[in-house]
């Protein structure tokens, strides 16, 4: 699971300070505030480990990317090229991390990372540090006068790198391999340093365990035409929820998946059935049902909430267990009964497969589902994390809510979900004039 996060220089953000993850992670704010720029910073990081290219520091992006930034100066803050990005996440593997027996003392339960990145030479974006931390040990590498070399670092423990004396004195180790890993030239030079590619991994296996759905999914087919394969999840824009829905089914690897969405659906009060039919072949077709008594229909002849809510279902409980799903907008097309609904429906995919939740969102009925949840003691208050982001004009702050073990909020931003009172204060007033007026004449 991801416990931590920070960016500095990032986008909106000077400094968003260290925010700590929970189970279920609720990131709200006004349109512009920096929400998206904290989920963008986790897929950028993603992205770059999946890119083919070991020389490309970050990988920031291409119109079919989880994440299109364009290139460092749109990226840095307040566009200005001579600061440095740093990025730094920190997370609990599913089992402690043991680094063998360079240094087989050093065991962790937490593992964190850090890199900092410039424009080097105004060219290339090249990393100036990258960091690993293992309880109070620290490894990493950081760049000497020449941009092309790197010194090795160790801290915070006995541990100390030592050099192969069958070469001669180096002047630093080659560059990073992309923002995070070590070059093969570190267990060359150096005998003791074979295990510094596990950092690496650990790192890679958990990104490749973040699984993103974006706010605008894609619309529904009136057939679908199977490839045989199995997504690993539902695609950034929810276009492969279908194929996992079909593969989970002819795979055998989880009979109960379709049978599971449908019941959602019925609990959410959007559909009474739901269900994948084979028509030819690979052709498929999505079969719903709204009432009890009422014909069944495809998918595109119903109303568009539940399309756009289907990969969101699918993907809670199709991601492998342990994973981190990343939803920017999963309420959108909702209304509101069922926007409250899907926060039982995060609530049970995390209890249910212990997924970690990440949640941008502006549904107010999700949040006080998730509340009224821990005041009925069927969430725990410390799985819940809340954060309000707003913009000042120059920069973005973040604000942690602070919630009681009964659910409230208890530094309520001003104007968090706009300002009802002054609303109906204003409605009132506008009434009351006008039945005078009307009297009048």
């Amino acid at each position: 699971m991801l416990t931590h996060l920070r960016l500095q220089n990032f986008k909106s953000w000077r400094d968003t300070g260290d925010i700590v993850l929970r189970p279920i992670t609720a990131i709200y704010g006004a349109n512009s505030s920096g929400k998206s720029a904290l989920i963008q910073a986790l897929l950028l990081l993603k992205q770059t480990a999946e890119a083919t290219d070991r020389n490309l520091t970050f990988h920031f992006g291409s119109p079919n990317a989880l994440v299109d930034l364009g290139d460092f100066a749109s990226v840095v803050h307040q566009h200005d090229t001579s600061a440095a990005i740093e990025l730094s996440l920190a997370w609990e593997p599913q089992e402690p991390l043991t680094l063998g027996e360079s240094a087989a003392d050093i065991i962790s339960p937490c593992v964190g990372f850090s890199v900092r990145a410039d424009l080097c030479n105004e060219s290339a974006v090249e990393p100036q540090e990258i960091t690993y931390r293992l309880g109070e040990a620290e490894f990493g590498m950081s760049r000497r006068p020449d941009p092309r070399r790197f010194n090795l670092i160790a801290s915070g423990s006995t541990f100390q790198f030592e050099q192969n004396l069958q070469f001669p004195p180096l002047a630093g180790v080659s560059r990073p391999i992309k923002c995070y890993g070590f070059p093969d030239d570190t267990r060359l030079f150096y005998r003791n340093a074979d295990f510094l590619p596990k950092l690496a991994h650990a790192l890679e296996e958990r990104l490749n365990g973040i699984h993103y759905l974006g706010p605008l999914r894609a619309p529904p087919q009136r057939e679908y035409r199977w490839s045989g394969a199995s997504p690993t999840d539902v695609g950034r824009v929810g276009e492969a929820a279908v194929d996992a829905l079909i593969g989970s089914l002819q795979n055998g690897t989880d009979r109960k998946l379709e049978e599971q969405i449908s019941e959602v659906f019925s609990e959410v009060g959007l559909l009474r059935k739901f269900g994948i039919e084979q028509i030819a072949g690979n052709l498929y077709q999505v079969k719903v049902k709204q009432s009890e008594t009422g014909p069944e229909a495809l998918i595109t002849d119903v109303g568009f909430g539940v399309s756009q809510i289907l990969p969101v279902l699918v993907l809670c409980f199709y991601a492998p267990k342990g994973s981190t799903i990343i939803l920017e907008q999963p309420e959108i097309h909702l209304h509101p009964a069922a926007q409250s609904a899907l926060g039982d429906i995060l609530i049970a995919a995390r209890q249910d497969r212990n997924v970690q939740i990440i949640v941008e969102s502006h549904s107010e009925h999700l949040l006080r589902r998730l509340q009224r949840r821990i005041a009925e003691e069927d969430l725990p208050q410390n799985d819940l994390g809340v954060y309000f982001c707003k913009n000042n004009g120059a920069e973005s702050k973040l604000i942690t809510l602070e919630l009681d073990p009964y659910g409230n909020i208890k530094n309520w931003p001003e104007h968090f979900f706009g300002d009802e009172f002054g609303e109906m204060a204003a409605m009132t007033e506008a009434a009351i004039e006008r039945r005078a007026t009307d009297a009048a004449g």
